[in-house]
């Protein structure tokens, strides 16, 4: 039993709780007993806040060949991540050839693997990201010759 005094508009009043219950308590105020009764909560349902991915800094990618990476990646050669996540792996190396629907990097995105595929055939001339790295939408990934 727990006992408290309560002041409301200048009244006092002493509130023992006898028992409590799911949605039912049993009170005396000032000696008089109540059952007193309440709706049960709804459950809510938690609230999930979504933070922007702000994209790392991509590092320097290997050496090509030929200065052909840079005017390949504005010919839209490039295969860029559909949704923003974490560079879980890269499945390819700069000089790989790959054929339409090779894996060649996994993307973690909402706690998910999602490989990310060769869209065309070709040759891998620069790789933009590296196992870790975070990448936002629409970045570039690997860029074919």
């Amino acid at each position: 039993m727990k006992e408290y005094k309560y002041k409301i508009n200048g009244n006092e009043y002493a509130v023992c709780i006898n028992e409590v219950n799911d949605t039912t308590a049993n009170v005396t105020v000032n000696g008089e007993e109540f059952n007193v009764e309440w709706e049960k909560p709804k459950e809510e349902k938690p609230v999930v806040k979504v933070q922007p991915v702000v994209a790392k800094p991509a590092q320097a990618p290997a050496p090509a060949p030929t200065a052909a990476a840079p005017s390949a990646a504005v010919k839209g050669n490039a295969i860029k991540t559909p949704l923003p996540g974490v560079i879980i792996d890269v499945k390819v190396n700069v000089g790989d050839t790959v054929k339409k629907g090779d894996t060649v990097v996994i993307l973690e995105a909402m706690k998910m693997e999602n490989n990310i595929n060769a869209d065309r055939d070709g040759k891998v001339v620069a790789i933009q990201v590296t196992k870790g790295d975070t990448v936002a939408d629409g970045a570039i990934l690997v860029v074919l010759e």
